[in-house]
């Protein structure tokens, strides 16, 4: 909407973030505090949350956190991990990760969203000169919290029963109906568990990474929140 100011910040070890070597860099609160202090260093208020796969097994703990600061949810293919694997698919990927440390990111990027172009995949690559760069994309697929004892699992149930019963923003789901790892099933349980979230919108074409299909799900959100007319 015209205004808006966007933040959009990268996870370290993606993106323009540093990235770290060590893989006992990576844990779930060391990523969630710096997500908690940068809304607070920015000053950051009348938050839209938009998240997707990571994005929200973290980015949905920090409401309970801030909740006066974040006014809305724009949730996408994702979930909260509270101690258990959120799907096959998520086994099948967490398995193609262990057995290919050097993944290849535009690559995979195009399998999701075929209309991507080559100069959007270098893109996504540009990041991760060689396998040394990507601790980062090793250690997020070990960091889902499939176990009960595993860090964030407790915070997430927390967020769960905050969203489901405490929550008083508004929210809007869309959800890509292709993703094999995040995908219908796994977002219908999700959306469950946040107050007032309204029938999603399926994208019958869209892949796990939905924010390529931005446009759509940004303007039926805006539309929905009565932004756009």
């Amino acid at each position: 909407a015209s205004g808006a100011r966007v933040v959009a910040p990268d996870l370290l070890g993606f993106g323009r973030s540093d990235k770290p070597t060590d893989a006992a860099t990576y844990g779930f609160g060391f990523h969630r505090q710096m997500l908690l202090d940068l809304i607070d260093r920015l000053d950051l208020d009348n938050i839209t949350l938009v998240v997707q796969d990571w994005g929200g097994l973290l980015g949905l703990t920090l409401p309970m956190a801030r909740p006066s600061r974040i006014a809305r949810l724009l949730v996408m293919n994702t979930t909260l991990a509270t101690g258990a694997s959120p799907s096959e698919g998520f086994e099948n990927w967490r398995t193609y990760c262990r057995a290919n440390p050097d993944l290849q990111i535009g690559r995979l990027m195009q399998r999701s969203v075929p209309a991507l172009t080559q100069d959007e995949a270098a893109a996504y690559d540009a990041p991760f000169p060689d396998a040394s760069y990507k601790t980062g994309v090793r250690r997020f697929p070990e960091m889902v919290m499939t176990t009960p004892d595993m860090e964030g699992t407790d915070i997430s149930k927390q967020a769960i029963e905050y969203l489901s019963t405490a929550w008083q923003g508004q929210s809007f789901m869309a959800i890509g109906m292709q993703d094999p790892v995040l995908g219908p099933e796994v977002m219908t349980t999700l959306r469950a568990s946040i107050r007032g979230c309204p029938p999603p919108l399926e994208i019958a074409n869209g892949g796990h990474f939905l924010q390529e299909w931005g446009q759509p799900v940004a303007r039926a959100a805006l539309t929905r929140w009565g932004d756009l007319k």
